[in-house]
């Protein structure tokens, strides 16, 4: 996308907050240059967004319309503290089915495709804009909330759905049940599986793990957030790599503890300001993702728009420090998945005396490998110059998870 025009949108977009209170004198009024945007915006913080909520219940001030403009009502999970909730008018509604099109267009989906929405469909956004941008597109979408997951197998099959859009750990239980039902996956019609809600989706070993375990189903990543929308999708010819759509958004890659931004082909935090969201926008929203951008402007695919090379790396504040060394989660993933053998994990995390301690708890694929454990030990010391222990559990012990995994927990 040109400069130009993006500078166009963001203008648009700063007219249209001068009746929004939270942004009220925190913005310029225009600007002239991005640069120039950037400058004199300060960092928008999701505790900043939970704060105002709870100061001016039960929506915050964050609405640059009146509330009877408003018709559509999500909430994130909370798992990590209140609740956050947003509303959306039909204008910025729209806007985000536009991106999920995008999305579902570049992952080679067509009108007339069948596409099964393995998700429950509650209060957070999800997979409700794909589900909607799906039927403007003209596909079938089949809803599969409120079901077990045998029953949504039965679903897939039966409706010779072609699409399947959940997270990439419930594509990898869904596996596991098939398998325990007798169904051959590679016998269904699946050929595009469209991950979200976790790194996994970018990640070499979990995506092939998916794709072998669903009969050669490509396995296509996307992100996105229930505040900012849908924001990525991948790229169509280079696997692991998402690019941000820099027609809807503006994308800054930041150091995540000077607040400074950092040159193409850094790692560091992905900030984000959605230009089409006008009802209830973010301007530089500090998302918390990290993020490797590439250094190459033209991706192989042909587009301008930034490529984040290995997907969303993980939470900033999920890294943690092992005897010096940093351990990022899509690592963790990454290693158990290409060992193979793996069902599920989970990754203790412990502190004692100032010194943090990680151990890997591990359920086989084969209760008779009695090597797997020292395996796994082996590639991590290998690939991360630490040793952390590998105890094997009992098969099933291990919790299974719809939507977002939550296998690091501190003990």
């Amino acid at each position: 996308m040109s400069g130009e025009t993006q500078l166009i949108a963001l203008n648009r977009l700063l007219r249209e907050l001068r009746t929004n209170q939270f942004y009220a004198g925190r913005t310029p009024a225009s600007v002239t240059t991005v640069e120039e945007f950037c400058q004199a915006t300060p960092f928008t913080f999701k505790l900043e967004i939970v704060e105002d909520q709870l100061t001016h219940p039960p929506f915050g001030t964050n609405l640059t319309y009146p509330l009877t403009n408003y018709t559509r009502f999500c909430q994130t999970s909370g798992t990590t503290g209140n609740p956050m909730r947003w509303l959306d008018t039909p204008q910025s509604w729209n806007w985000m089915l536009d991106c999920w099109t995008r999305v579902l267009e570049v992952a080679g989906v067509i009108p007339g495709d069948r596409i099964f929405f393995a998700f429950s469909f509650g209060p957070f956004l999800g997979f409700w804009t794909g589900f909607e941008a799906a039927t403007r597109m003209g596909c079938l979408a089949i809803p599969g909330g409120g079901m077990r997951s045998e029953a949504r197998l039965q679903a897939i099959a039966g409706a010779e759905a072609n699409i399947l859009c959940c997270t990439p750990t419930y594509a990898l239980h869904l596996a596991e049940v098939a398998a325990e039902m007798g169904l051959d996956l590679a016998s269904t019609s699946i050929r595009t599986i469209i991950v979200a809600g976790e790194p996994g989706g970018s990640i070499a070993g979990t995506r092939s793990h998916i794709e072998k375990r669903w009969g050669g189903a490509k396995v296509v990543d996307h992100h996105g957030m229930t505040e900012i929308g849908p924001a990525s999708y991948g790229c169509p010819q280079c696997p692991g790599v998402l690019h941000v759509m820099e027609d809807r958004f503006l994308v800054e890659v930041i150091d995540a503890e000077r607040g400074v931004g950092l040159p193409r082909g850094s790692t560091g935090e992905l900030v984000l300001t959605n230009l089409g969201r006008i009802g209830s926008p973010l301007l530089r929203y500090r998302t918390g993702d990290l993020v490797k951008s590439s250094a190459v402007q033209r991706c192989a695919c042909g587009t301008l728009d930034i490529a984040l090379e290995g997907g969303i790396l993980g939470r900033t504040d999920d890294m943690v420090v092992v005897r010096g060394v940093n351990v990022y989660p899509s690592a963790i993933e990454h290693i158990l998945r290409s060992t193979g053998g793996v069902v599920e994990y989970r990754v203790e995390i412990s502190e004692s005396r100032s010194l943090t301690e990680l151990r890997l708890e591990v359920e086989p694929e084969n209760g008779n490998d009695p090597g797997l454990a020292h395996r796994i030990e082996a590639t991590l010391r290998d690939a991360l110059a630490l040793r952390i222990p590998v105890t094997m559990v009992a098969s099933g012990s291990l919790p299974r998870f719809e939507m977002k995994a939550k296998r690091w927990v501190k003990v």
